[in-house]
């Protein structure tokens, strides 16, 4: 797995612990009273490191089943990655955004909520993707710029219907909060044995984007992420939302990853990427390199896209 460079001291990682314990609510005051910056720059476009992924449960990189649990590799990789200007901000559950807020790292970038984290992988009701990180009330009190819903359709499973009456819920309360609702549709198939995988069809991926831009009962803040197809404009526009790309474990096959990333970035709704484990836990390069090869296919320009604030 690619290296990283050490950017998380051993005493800074004791003085996060420390104040779990001695000021619990340092932790949600940093978050809250962070500096912040407007949703997207003069180019429109959005790069985001997404760091939700330990909070259903779901560790494992390449045939590691555990790779990601070590939380202080986690963080120096994502403050590693935001070391580099053209990073937006994170994505993340409240564990995950805090302990960077309390490290400084999140001032003038944004941050987005994980919401339904309750799909729990491996679970036999994986895809009830109940709320267990934010709802939208704390959204709103703690100063983020936005929640992020999990929305997994399989046509038997009996969750499902639930899971889109909450989805649509807090996409309308978000709208009406002015925050960005990110939506991930994606179509799922049951397996034999009852395990649930992605549906691989690009025709169930553009009938998921066409069901998710309309939920609610406004799409005014409704963003999409969703995977990069063979087929990134026939996808997109089943929507005039804009939309984010995810990137997966990649493992060594990153470079199809990235060229399908960059093909997609030229359709006009796909503003830009929510990655996670293919730029945090590279297999060949280190992060700081895979997240510049990211940064320059969002953001090629060298200007600080959170300080090209739009007229």
């Amino acid at each position: 797995m690619g290296e990283h460079h050490t950017v998380l001291s051993a005493a800074d990682y004791r003085a996060l612990t420390e104040a779990r314990v001695r000021e619990p609510r340092s932790l949600r005051r940093a978050l809250a009273e962070r500096r912040r910056r407007p949703l997207v720059g003069a180019d429109g476009r959005m790069l985001l490191l997404a760091a939700d992924h330990t909070a259903r449960g779901k560790l494992a990189i390449g045939s590691d089943p555990m790779a990601a649990v070590d939380r202080h590799s986690l963080l120096e990789r994502i403050l590693t990655g935001l070391a580099d200007p053209r990073v937006d901000g994170v994505l993340g559950s409240a564990d995950v955004l805090e302990e960077l807020a309390l490290l400084g790292a999140l001032d003038g970038r944004l941050a987005v909520g994980t919401m339904n984290r309750g799909g729990i992988v491996g679970a036999h009701w994986e895809l009830d993707d109940r709320l267990t990180a934010y709802d939208v009330e704390h959204v709103v009190s703690t100063g983020l710029d936005g929640g992020k819903t999990l929305l997994r359709v399989e046509p038997t499973d009996p969750a499902v219907p639930r899971t889109l009456e909450m989805v649509a819920a807090i996409t309308t309360a978000l709208a009406d909060a002015g925050l960005m609702s990110l939506v991930e549709p994606l179509p799922y198939l049951k397996r034999p044995d009852g395990t649930v995988e992605r549906d691989p069809s690009e025709d169930a991926l553009t009938r998921m984007v066409a069901i998710a831009s309309g939920l609610g009962s406004s799409s005014a803040s409704t963003w999409l992420k969703i995977p990069a197809t063979a087929d990134p404009a026939r996808v997109a526009a089943a929507t005039t939302c804009p939309v984010l790309l995810l990137g997966g474990d990649a493992g060594r096959d990153w470079p199809r990853v990235f060229d399908r990333w960059r093909t997609a970035l030229e359709v006009p709704n796909v503003r830009g990427l929510v990655p996670g484990r293919v730029l945090l836990y590279p297999e060949e390069l280190s992060v700081r390199d895979v997240v510049g090869r990211a940064g320059d296919l969002v953001h090629p320009s060298s200007t600080h896209p959170s300080m090209e604030v739009p007229a």
